[in-house]
């Protein structure tokens, strides 16, 4: 009779494998909640740099089409932001130069005979965001002027403030009179 070497035993037993399993669901738990804050972190401030880019185009457009143009916030409604052109009537200060079946956003190049020609798209903020009210007028000379509810424009005499909040939490852009516009 030949005689059998029973090989050594392999694998987990099942003791280690409920302990594996135990620390891995504990190592899970701690760390979901910090991947939820960092989550609405990273959505906070990919929402804070969209009004900020917008806002620097406004600048930019501004001052390279030698028009006023007008940031505003909350436009056609809460979460939304559109840049308009300042056309000097009574329609700026009214919210259907929000709609923007009534103002289009011209795709082609601007026809001058029938303004407005540098109105921009209006953007929605995703993710629950929202943006403070406030209105910022930029000047062909780089400027930047405040805008109240009623379209009074006002010089900026100290840095305005346009905040973006999401969950509670919130991010700053500051604009100075220069127009300077900063991501704090």
């Amino acid at each position: 009779m030949r005689s059998r070497v029973l090989a050594p035993a392999r694998g987990f037993s099942l003791i280690e494998l409920l302990l594996t399993v135990a620390i891995a669901a504990t190592l899970a738990a701690i760390a979901l909640p910090i991947l939820n804050t960092v989550s609405d972190s990273t959505k906070l401030n990919t929402e804070t740099q969209k009004v900020e880019r917008e806002m620097q185009t406004a600048r930019l457009k501004s001052v390279s089409t030698n028009t006023v143009l007008r940031f505003r916030t909350n436009c056609p409604s809460t979460g939304y932001v559109r840049t308009v052109e300042v056309l000097g009537t009574s329609a700026d200060a009214g919210t259907t130069r929000c709609d923007p079946t009534t103002y289009p956003w011209k795709t082609v190049a601007p026809d001058f005979a029938t303004p407005p020609n540098f109105d921009g798209p209006v953007r929605m903020l995703i993710n629950a965001a929202t943006v403070t009210t406030l209105n910022v007028e930029f000047r062909p000379n780089g400027t930047a002027w405040q805008v109240d509810g009623s379209g009074v424009v006002t010089a900026i005499s100290t840095s305005v403030t346009v905040t973006v909040t999401r969950n509670g939490k919130s991010r700053d852009i500051t604009v100075n009179p220069m127009g300077k516009i900063l991501l704090q």
